[in-house]
C-alpha cells in the first residue's frame, strides 16, 4: 500500500524520540531513586529477552505476550516514543496498559484530549476508553497520537478491526464504540475533519467480499469493479444496497452452484433459483417473507448489474441479460399512512412531556415541517434564514438532490433555539450533534417511538408524521403545488398521492347526488300524476306504440287485433 502523504504536524504535537533517548526518558521519569533503579532493571530484562526493538517486533507472538508486564509496556512505551509501527496482531491482544504508556509519553496532548472529550460531555470512563484506543492505533500507524491525521486513523482502525474480526469472528461493541467516540473527539481537537460514522470499517463488507473471493475470484472481481463504478456516480446509500443484493447472489452461488465462479456462467436458471431463495428469507420487523418492494428492489439491481457489465464490454458477461423485466413483481401502492387529527393532538401532547430536550424538539419539529429524517439530521446551524419580512428554514439537499426554503412556524424557532442554546459548546456546523458527533437516524425513531408510547397510539414511524402534515394541509384546502414545495417533491406525480387520500372535489359532488338519491328513498311510492316530464312522457308514449310497414299503430295495446302479422313488434 502506498504511504500516505505526510500531514502537518498540530500544534504541540510529540516530538519523535530515538530508541537511546526514550529509554533515557523512561528511566527518568522515575519519581524516586529506587523507581529509576527498578525502569533500568525492567530495560535490562528486555535487552535480555529481545536485544532491541527491532528484535521485539520480530520476536513471535507467544513469546512477546510471555514477557514479564513491565518488560511489555516498556516495549509499547518505546514503540510509542519511537513512532515504530507495532504489528496489529500483538496489539490487539496484548495487555500492556495502552493508555497509561500514551500519557507518560505525550503527557500535554493527553491533558488537551481529556480537556476536549470532557467539554463535548464524555465521562471520565468513555475518556479513558478511547484513550487506550487512540494509543493502539498510534502504535499500529506508527505516528504520535496528536498526528493520527487521515488516513493513517483510518488505515489503523481497519488493520485493528480486521484481526479482532478474525479472531473473535466479529468486532465486538468494546472497539466500535470507543472508536466511534474517538473520532469525535479527534475532530473536536482539530486532528480529523469530522466526525465517522458508528462502525468500525464498513458493516463486514470488506470481510464478508474476501470470504466470497476465496471461491469465485473472478466473479466477485467483476462484481467490486461494478460497485466501483457506481461509486462515482451514486449516492453512498445506494451503492450499499447495491453491494448487499450482489453479496446476496454470490453468496448463493457458493451455498447451492458451487460451479458458477463467474458472471459468465450464471444462466436464467440460477436467477430462478435464486428469486425463490430471496422469497424463503425472513422479512423485516418479523414479517415471514420478505416485502414485494425489497424483492422487486433486488432484482432491479441484478437487472440493472448485467445490463450494464454487457453495455461496457467486460470480460466476465453472460451471452445475454437472465433478468427480465418481469420477475420484477408488481407492487401495491397502499396510501401513506398518517395519523388522524385526534391521534396527531395526542403524539404532540405526549412529546411535550418527554423527559430529553431532543426528543422534545425532533417529534414536534418533524410533526410541523415535514421534513424527512436525514434533512431533519442535516440541518445547520445557520438554517434559521431571514427573506424580506418572514423568517424561513434552509432545508439542505436532501433525497432528491435538491434543497428547499419553507415558512418557519414560530413554535418551530422556538425548539430549535432552546436546541442552539443547549449545543452550544458542540464543533462543527451541523445543528444535531452531541458528545462531538452526528446523532444517529436511529434517536430519531426512537423520539417517536417513546412519544407514541406515550400517547398509547402504538407503532408511529417518522415519515408518518410527513404524511399527517400533507394529509392535514390537504384536507384544510391547501393546493398540491405548494405541498410539493412544502415536501420538496421532485414532481406532481409524488404529491398527488396525497390527492387520493382527501379528494374535496369528489366529496362534494359525491355528497350532493347523495341528497338527491335520499330524497328518492324517502318519498311516497306512488309519483302525483303531474309528476313525469315531458321526456318521460314521450318515452312512455313510444313504448306503447307498435311499429306497422308505413306507420306506427294507434290502437291501444289492452284491446285485441285481428291483424297481428301488420305489426313488426306486435305481441
Amino acid at each position: 500500500m502506498k504511504a500516505p502523504a505526510a500531514a502537518p504536524t498540530p500544534k504541540g504535537a510529540a516530538v519523535v524520540l530515538s530508541v537511546p533517548e526514550a529509554v533515557e526518558a523512561f528511566i527518568n521519569d522515575g519519581a524516586t531513586l529506587h523507581a529509576r533503579k527498578h525502569r533500568i532493571r525492567i530495560a535490562g530484562q528486555f535487552t535480555d529477552l529481545f536485544g532491541d526493538l527491532g528484535g521485539w517486533l520480530k520476536a513471535p507472538l507467544a513469546r512477546r505476550l510471555e514477557a514479564p508486564s513491565g518488560v511489555r509496556g516498556f516495549a509499547v512505551r518505546l514503540a510509542l516514543a519511537t513512532a515504530t509501527p507495532a504489528d496489529a496482531g500483538y496489539v490487539a491482544v496484548a495487555n500492556a496498559g495502552w493508555g497509561y504508556r500514551l500519557a507518560d509519553v505525550d503527557p500535554d496532548f493527553a491533558m488537551l484530549f481529556s480537556a476536549t472529550a470532557y467539554r463535548l460531555g464524555w465521562g471520565d470512563q468513555q475518556i479513558g476508553r478511547q484513550w487506550a484506543v487512540l494509543a493502539k492505533l498510534a502504535a499500529v500507524a506508527g505516528r504520535p497520537a496528536g498526528q493520527l491525521t487521515e488516513p493513517y486513523f483510518g488505515q489503523a482502525r481497519d488493520r485493528l478491526a480486521e484481526v479482532v474480526r478474525v479472531q473473535r469472528g466479529k468486532v465486538p461493541s468494546t472497539l466500535t464504540t470507543p472508536v466511534h467516540g474517538l473520532r469525535a473527539t479527534l475532530a473536536a481537537s482539530g486532528i480529523l475533519e469530522a466526525p465517522g460514522g458508528k462502525q468500525v470499517g464498513d458493516r463486514g463488507r470488506p470481510g464478508h467480499w474476501s470470504h466470497l473471493e476465496n471461491h469465485a475470484p473472478v466473479l466477485v472481481r467483476t462484481m467490486r469493479r461494478y460497485l466501483a463504478q457506481l461509486a462515482i456516480s451514486m449516492r453512498p446509500g445506494s451503492v450499499k444496497l447495491i453491494d448487499t443484493t450482489l453479496r446476496h447472489l454470490a453468496t448463493y452461488l457458493a451455498d447451492h452452484h458451487r460451479e458458477v465462479t463467474t458472471a459468465m456462467l450464471i444462466r436464467r436458471t440460477r436467477i430462478e433459483g435464486f428469486k425463490a431463495w430471496m422469497q424463503a428469507r425472513p422479512g423485516y420487523r418479523g414479517s415471514r417473507t420478505p416485502a414485494k418492494t425489497t424483492i422487486g428492489m433486488r432484482i432491479g439491481h441484478l437487472r440493472g448489474f448485467f445490463d450494464r457489465i454487457i453495455e461496457w464490454g467486460y470480460d466476465d458477461v453472460p451471452d445475454r441479460t437472465p433478468v427480465f423485466a418481469g420477475d420484477i413483481p408488481l407492487r401495491d401502492r397502499p396510501l401513506p399512512r398518517f395519523l388522524e387529527d385526534e391521534a396527531a393532538v395526542k403524539l404532540l401532547t405526549a412529546a411535550r412531556r418527554l423527559p430529553d430536550l431532543f426528543d422534545r424538539v425532533c417529534v414536534e419539529v418533524l410533526a410541523r415541517t415535514g421534513l424527512r429524517k436525514g434533512e431533519f439530521l442535516r440541518l445547520t446551524t445557520t438554517a434559521i434564514v431571514r427573506i424580506g419580512d418572514g423568517e424561513w428554514l434552509h432545508v439542505p439537499v436532501g433525497k432528491l438532490r435538491t434543497d428547499r426554503y419553507i415558512p418557519l412556524h414560530p413554535r418551530v424557532k422556538t425548539l430549535l433555539g432552546q436546541w442552539l442554546e443547549h449545543r452550544a459548546d458542540q464543533p462543527g456546523r451541523l445543528m444535531f450533534t452531541e458528545l462531538g458527533r452526528l446523532i444517529p437516524q436511529t434517536r430519531v425513531d426512537s423520539a417517536v417511538r417513546r412519544a407514541a408510547t406515550a400517547a398509547e397510539l402504538g407503532h408511529v414511524t417518522p415519515h408518518q408524521l410527513r404524511h399527517t402534515l400533507a394529509t392535514q394541509a390537504i384536507n384544510r384546502g391547501m393546493s398540491l403545488e405548494a405541498i410539493a414545495v412544502l415536501l420538496g417533491h421532485r414532481s406532481m406525480s409524488m404529491t398527488m398521492t396525497y390527492a387520493r387520500i382527501s379528494d374535496r372535489t369528489v366529496a362534494e359532488e359525491y355528497f350532493a347526488v347523495t341528497k338527491q338519491v335520499e330524497a328518492l328513498y324517502d318519498c311516497a311510492p306512488a309519483l302525483p300524476a303531474d309528476a313525469a316530464g315531458p321526456n318521460m312522457q314521450r318515452l312512455q308514449l313510444e313504448t306503447s306504440r307498435r311499429l306497422l310497414g308505413n306507420g306506427y299503430c294507434t290502437r291501444p295495446a289492452e284491446i285485441g287485433c285481428r291483424y297481428e302479422t301488420i305489426c313488426e313488434t306486435c305481441t
